[in-house]
């Protein structure tokens, strides 16, 4: 294998996590549920919270800071669907919000 074919290989497997970044995550893991429109249980939908969390927008720790945050219960409270999502699903999904959530 060339050495640009692996770097080529190598880049593309670091965008895995982005690629799952996005609504059919959300609607796999059932974030739709209480995120959708309209939303549930006084939750925010997700074009509120994407316009909420726009600023966080180049900030390349802030996927991973508010996704523990997200998980540990100190955003929201303790929301039990929140803490049942893996920790590379949570950045993914707060990347995606982050992003604008489309």
């Amino acid at each position: 294998m060339s050495a640009r074919r692996f770097l080529l290989l190598l880049a593309l497997a670091a965008l895995v996590p982005f690629a799952q970044a996005s609504s059919q995550l959300a609607l796999d893991k059932g974030c739709y549920s209480c995120h959708g429109e309209p939303p549930r249980r006084g939750a925010p939908a997700f074009a509120e919270l994407a316009e909420r969390y726009a600023r966080y927008r180049g900030q390349a720790e802030a996927p991973q800071r508010l996704a523990d945050q997200l998980r540990a219960g100190s955003l929201f409270g303790h929301i039990a669907a929140h803490e049942r999502v893996s920790d590379e699903e949570c950045v993914a999904l707060m990347r995606w919000i982050i992003d604008g959530a489309r």
